[in-house]
């Protein structure tokens, strides 16, 4: 079951949601809809609709592994603690060094990541399981050992903006050969799922936004857009399960407003609380 492309932004208080969904996938369609409206699962309709539709049967309750890659940054940690409320679930959260994750993972603070400051707070990560994981580093091989037994994987990970003179060297590694790592790891060890956080405008390029102010503001970091449709078209090759989501501007408050559906590579600007992406 491919579920294509999601778009989330935000307009005037409304919570924009875009799926681009294949014909033939009509019933899931209908099944995304009715999600999106109880928002009871896990506390955000994109959280619901990814476990309940796009995801079934890998997150079927008390059979199933899923790894969160990147799961300290201010999205993944978010994904991570909604997915360790579930029942059921044996939650593994990928990270690079696994005793710093545990502390960052337990506390709330304001901290300077690269060319951003972020405020996060703390996660219950009881029941998670935290494994080390660097996609950088590690090879296709090491990274599918930690795959291994998995039903689902989110990538949620991303290089973090930092000196002007490596942006370009650190987005290339991680949204682009780090991503493509993730996707041949997880088809070789078996993953039936794959979720991956990407960005609004990935493909901005092919539809006439080139020259948008999204486009040129986002992809001056490092040229991420770039990198990371790379990784985005190589998901799509790979034979694999998968449902990619593009945010739009991530916002550290909790959403407002209602959710809104938009085709695909139709919107150019917007914002999104982290936490209805997660």
């Amino acid at each position: 079951m491919k579920i294509g492309t999601l778009l989330l932004l935000t307009f005037s208080g409304v919570q924009a949601f875009s799926p681009s969904i294949p014909k033939n996938h009509a019933t899931v369609n209908s099944a995304l809809f009715a999600e999106m409206d109880r928002r009871s699962m896990i506390g955000s309709a994109a959280a619901a609709i990814v476990v309940a539709a796009s995801v079934e049967p890998a997150f079927a309750e008390g059979s199933s592994k899923v790894v969160v890659a990147g799961a300290t940054g201010q999205s993944g940690r978010r994904v991570l603690e909604r997915l360790a409320a579930l029942k059921g679930l044996n939650v593994v959260g990928a990270v690079r060094n696994v005793d710093k994750a545990a502390a960052s993972l337990a506390e709330s603070s304001t901290v300077i990541r690269g060319a951003m400051v972020q405020k996060v707070g703390s996660i219950d990560t009881d029941g998670v399981e935290l494994v080390h994981m660097d996609v950088v580093a590690d090879s296709v091989d090491a990274i599918t050992e930690v795959l291994r037994g998995a039903d689902s994987l989110i990538i949620a990970t991303g290089f973090i903006p930092g000196n002007p003179l490596k942006m370009n060297k650190s987005a290339h590694e991680v949204d682009n050969l780090g991503t493509c790592k993730l996707v041949d790891a997880a088809k070789a060890a078996g993953v039936k799922k794959v979720v991956m956080i990407s960005s609004i405008l990935t493909n901005g390029r092919n539809w006439g936004q080139a020259k948008s102010p999204g486009f040129v503001i986002t992809n001056a970091f490092g040229n991420v857009l770039d990198e990371k449709i790379v990784a985005e078209n190589y998901l799509r090759a790979s034979g694999l399960d998968y449902t990619i989501v593009r945010p739009g501007g991530l916002k550290a408050t909790p959403p407002a407003g209602a959710l809104k559906i938009s085709g695909e590579d139709t919107l150019n600007s917007g914002e999104i609380s982290r936490d209805l992406v997660a």
